[in-house]
């Protein structure tokens, strides 16, 4: 089994388990696919990235054909949060949260 990480990724992390369900449990190639017709087209460009160098990874460590492999898991937790001011009426300010996210990606081969 083969990891991945992405850490610090500016898309909160709701949005991101929208695409990543898509993916959830599917070989390499159908996921790919998939990820090239999604319609969150900077976050399914991350993942897609994230995917490619899990394969480069696959490839040193095992030099074995990758037709057969598939995403066992992804887990996309909560990372930090940036604290923003936006300015409203009567000298006061609101805060703005502006979440980042952890993606973890797990791929294994099927027997």
């Amino acid at each position: 089994m083969i990891v991945a990480s992405l850490k610090g990724f500016r898309i909160s992390p709701r949005k991101i388990r929208l695409v990543v369900n898509l993916i959830r449990n599917k070989e390499i190639n159908v996921a790919l696919t998939i990820l090239s017709f999604c319609n969150k087209k900077r976050c399914a460009l991350n993942i897609k990235k994230l995917i490619l160098s899990l394969l480069s990874n696959w490839e040193k460590k095992y030099n074995d054909d990758k037709s057969n492999l598939y995403i066992k898991k992804i887990i996309v937790d909560q990372g930090k949060i940036m604290k923003r001011i936006r300015p409203v009426p009567q000298g006061k300010s609101h805060r703005i949260k502006k979440k980042l996210s952890n993606i973890t990606i797990f791929v294994d081969k099927k027997k």
